[in-house]
């Protein structure tokens, strides 16, 4: 199985999205195996970021991220990066596929709810960033066999 690493934005949880994005994850037959909502400091946004360190939006960047809550979270499943990247869509909202968590819910790059590991590499890199070993729970569910073969 596959792990990824997903943050609903300050966007997200400000517009009371938390409950229908992690809902449109479950349903796609992923596993959430870690969250914690928290204030993200100004190092672990400079951190989490350093990828965009000297891009013209960089500023902007850390200040929105560190300006309200986020939502940090691990999720499990069968190429689970691709299937996290697809449900949440593209980028930028205005070209992301109807039905994908960007397209129903958003107009602005800027604001687009979540962010969502693009690589296998980059989610290991992001999970350990985020996440101690022990904040992460393996667990079988029942319902996965139903879900996707073995």
């Amino acid at each position: 199985m596959q792990r990824t690493f997903v943050m609903i934005k300050p966007d997200g949880v400000q517009r009371g999205l938390v409950g229908r994005i992690i809902t449109r994850l479950e349903e796609r037959g992923l596993k959430m195996v870690a969250a914690k909502f928290l204030w993200v400091s100004q190092e672990l946004a400079e951190l989490h970021y350093a990828i965009h360190k000297n891009q013209p939006f960089y500023n902007n960047l850390i200040k929105y991220i560190t300006s309200s809550p986020v939502l940090a979270m691990v999720w499990e499943g069968p190429e689970a990066v691709a299937a996290v990247r697809q449900t949440m869509g593209a980028t930028r909202p205005r070209e992301a596929a109807p039905g994908s968590v960007r397209h129903d819910f958003g107009l602005d790059v800027g604001r687009n709810l979540t962010h969502a590991s693009d690589s296998v590499e980059n989610a290991e890199a992001e999970i350990r960033l985020w996440f101690k070993p022990e904040e992460i729970v393996s667990w079988q569910r029942d319902i996965d066999r139903w879900t996707f073969e073995m």
